[in-house]
Parts: C-alpha cells; sequence; structure tokens
C-alpha cells in the first residue's frame, strides 16, 4: 500500500512526513506527482507545493515571494499567535538570520561575509580539506569496517567552518550538538520538548558567541568572526546580533547539509556503481559526480516562502499574502520534463542542473565551499579504499526536511 493518496482533481495530496515507508523513498511520491499534479496542496502542512522543475527554479527567483513576512504584514493581520516565550532564544538568533532576511537587511548582511564564501576564495582551503579527509581515513584504514557519517563525513564540514570563524576545534563536538538541537524546529510535527531544548541549545550557543567575538575584539585574527566584526559596507557594521545570528548561521549550515550530502553520495554511489574509484579520474570527472549527487540524492527537500501580497500564479492558483508554500527541491531536481531518465544516477549527463542549494537572492553562500568538501572528502575516500562497500543497507532519518541517514556502516578489504 501506497504510503500517500493523491487526488488529481483536487490537487489535494495526504502523506505523512514521519511515515517510514515515505521518508525512506520520497521519490516514489515525486514520481505520481510529476505525472498527476506537480502543483498540489499537502494536507499535512497546510500549504500549496510545487515538484516540477520550472515552478520550483521561477518561484525560489519570484522576487512576490519571501523567506519573512512580518516586514510587510502585522501578527494580527496574518492571525498569527504572539511569539512563544519558550523560543525568545531561539527567536532572537532566527529574526536577524541571513536565510531569513529580505532586502534591504538581507543584501547588507551577505555583502559583508560574501568574500569570505566565493569560489577563488574556497578554492585556497582544498589542500586543507584533502589533508584532514587522508587523516580521517589514516585513522580506520586498519580497522576493515566503520561508521563513515561519525568517522568521516561529519568531522570535515565541522572543522573547516570551525577553522574559517575561528572557532577552536576542541569545540566542534558541541557545536555539533547545538546544531543538531536547533534543527530539530524545522521538522514537521516538533514537540514542546524539542522546542525548549532547541531554545536552550540557543541561548548557549549565541553566549559562546558573544563570549568568542568579545575576545576577538581585544586579539583579533585572520578567521571570519574577526573580519565580520570589523568590516563596514556604505558605513555600516554588524551589530552584536547579527554578528551572533550569522555565525551561528555559518556553523550550522555549514556542516549540517554537507555531512547529510556527503553520506547520501557514498550510498548512492556504493548501490549504483561497480568501481567508484573509475568515477574520480579527472577534476572534471570529480567535479560531474558531485552535481550528480547533489541532483539524484539532495539533502533539503523542501524549502519554504511567503507570498508578500496578493498573488495568481501563472494556471490561476491564487494565493493570499502570508500565505506558505513549499518548494520540493528533491522533487524538482528529479523532474522527467527535466532530465532524461531522471531517476537514474549518472555522471555523464549532458543535461546537468540542481536546485538543491536554491536559487536567486538566498542561493546558498556556502555552496562553493560544501561542493569542493565533497570533491575532495570523496575522491580520497574512493581512491584509498578501492574495496569499500555497504555492510548493511542504509536507513534513512525520521526528518523529511533534513534528508540524511540514519548510519553508514560501511567495510573494505
Amino acid at each position: 500500500m501506497k504510503p500517500f493518496k493523491i487526488s488529481p482533481s483536487t490537487q489535494q495530496v495526504s502523506c505523512d512526513p514521519r511515515n517510514p515507508d515515505f521518508y525512506q523513498n520520497p521519490y516514489l511520491l515525486y514520481a505520481e506527482l510529476h505525472e498527476k499534479c506537480p502543483a498540489f496542496f499537502w494536507e499535512e502542512y497546510g500549504h500549496w507545493c510545487f515538484t516540477g522543475w520550472d515552478d520550483v527554479n521561477a518561484l525560489l527567483r519570484d522576487k512576490r515571494f519571501g523567506r519573512q513576512i512580518l516586514h510587510v504584514a502585522t501578527r494580527e493581520e496574518l492571525g498569527w499567535p504572539n511569539p512563544a516565550p519558550h523560543l525568545s532564544n531561539f527567536d532572537a538568533i532566527d529574526e536577524h538570520s541571513l536565510l531569513e532576511l529580505e532586502p534591504p537587511e538581507h543584501t547588507r548582511l551577505r555583502t559583508l561575509v560574501n568574500r569570505a564564501f566565493v569560489s577563488r576564495q574556497v578554492e585556497q582551503l582544498r589542500p586543507r580539506i584533502e589533508t584532514l579527509a587522508n587523516g580521517l581515513v589514516d585513522g580506520f584504514q586498519d580497522k576493515g569496517r566503520v561508521e563513515l557519517l561519525e568517522a568521516f563525513c561529519a568531522p570535515i564540514p565541522v572543522m573547516i567552518i570551525s577553522e574559517m570563524l575561528g572557532v577552536p576545534l576542541h569545540m566542534a563536538p558541541q557545536l555539533l550538538d547545538w546544531s543538531h538541537r536547533m534543527v530539530m524546529m524545522y521538522a514537521y510535527g516538533r514537540n514542546e520538548a524539542i522546542e525548549h531544548d532547541a531554545n536552550t541549545a540557543a541561548r548557549d550557543f549565541a553566549s559562546y558567541i558573544k563570549q568568542l567575538a568579545e575576545e576577538k575584539r581585544k586579539q583579533p585574527g585572520e578567521d571570519l568572526i574577526s573580519y565580520m566584526i570589523t568590516t563596514e559596507h556604505r558605513g555600516q557594521i554588524l551589530t552584536d546580533e547579527e554578528l551572533i545570528s550569522t555565525s551561528v548561521l555559518l556553523l550550522n549550515a555549514g556542516h549540517e547539509a554537507t555531512v547529510h550530502q556527503a553520506g547520501n553520495a557514498i550510498k548512492t554511489i556504493l548501490e549504483t556503481t561497480p568501481d567508484p574509484k573509475a568515477l574520480f579520474t579527472t577534476p572534471e570527472n570529480t567535479e560531474n559526480v558531485v552535481l550528480e549527487c547533489l541532483r539524484y540524492d539532495a539533502p533539503l527537500h523542501m524549502f519554504s516562502r511567503f507570498a508578500l501580497s496578493d498573488i495568481e500564479l501563472d494556471g490561476g492558483l491564487k494565493l493570499k499574502k502570508g500565505d506558505k508554500i513549499g518548494l520540493i527541491l528533491g522533487g524538482a531536481n528529479r523532474d522527467p520534463k527535466r532530465f532524461a531518465d531522471a531517476n537514474t544516477f549518472n555522471p555523464s549527463r549532458t543535461d546537468q542542473a540542481n536546485v538543491s542549494f536554491g536559487a536567486g537572492i538566498h542561493f546558498c553562500i556556502g555552496a562553493p565551499l560544501a561542493r569542493i568538501e565533497l570533491q575532495a572528502a570523496l575522491k580520497i575516500l574512493f581512491d584509498r579504499l578501492p574495496g569499500l562497500k555497504l555492510e548493511v543497507p542504509p536507513r534513512y532519518r525520521n526528518d523529511y526536511h533534513f534528508h540524511g541517514l540514519e548510519k553508514l556502516e560501511a567495510s573494505w578489504s
């Protein structure tokens, strides 16, 4: 029995995101949606969603939609309750987050931090990433078996973003703990216990960044937090609240999605490719493998936005100011109208593209860094462990939005 119900005539879809039969393979739903109703009303979420490549790609860039809505409407106007007091610390970080802001605040903040993440800048980090990857493989190569998410996928991105920001490496496990607890706020069906825990994590994370920033004001270094403290844009600098929010966002986003993507990529390659090492013979081939992994099994499947005014979309769908929409990135990446053999992993495809990093003004600022981390790490892993194989079939976590594995048990001879 399918874990979803689709009514093409009404464009209504019922699918519980917490159903294992769904989140273990959401692509079954996407395939039927592409055929029957690529734009649909998801009953469990209570808003319209889009899976078609053209729709998702266009709506990500559509300035009639935004990540925030309270800059153009009041809570009373939208019928929203007052902010929950037990989420005050989480909301304080979210309020100034680059991910949630719209111009002109978004433009100012992004300009202040963008320079550190442009391709030519992060390319200089490739040797460091390769050193870290080789060091991790050195640590477990003789064991013959390892859980790769913890031993290989997670350490690289958290160590790199920590070094970039100037956070001591011994804090990496604590950063991971804070981050994991905070991102639970985006899970479907979160409860009050999760909210209290995320709020505590946000409080502690913010307190640590504030303390670290004070130390760097006294003794600046060659790191991103020191840079953000002193850099101006048209005579303006980051406020303390903006500095904290931006640092937390970069630390969270700098590893959370990359860890999931690395795990998903390794799983995909081992399940589909007889000789994984042969995929990485040239830099061009390596880049193509990473791009196809990003398309085929992305780490983020839904990106939501608000209608900033009353809107009528092509096709006649009418949205009111404040209505939320869901852009199904994982579905757009598998749209058969855009990709030949969309559900086949093919690093050699000539129609390569993906929306895994978003598009428009909210295109992921860390995308160049994530691509380089994946290129370096995957090549080294498969070069050094040519007999790598899955020890048990991996399972995905119960978290539809952040599509990643529970574990990745692997062995080699």
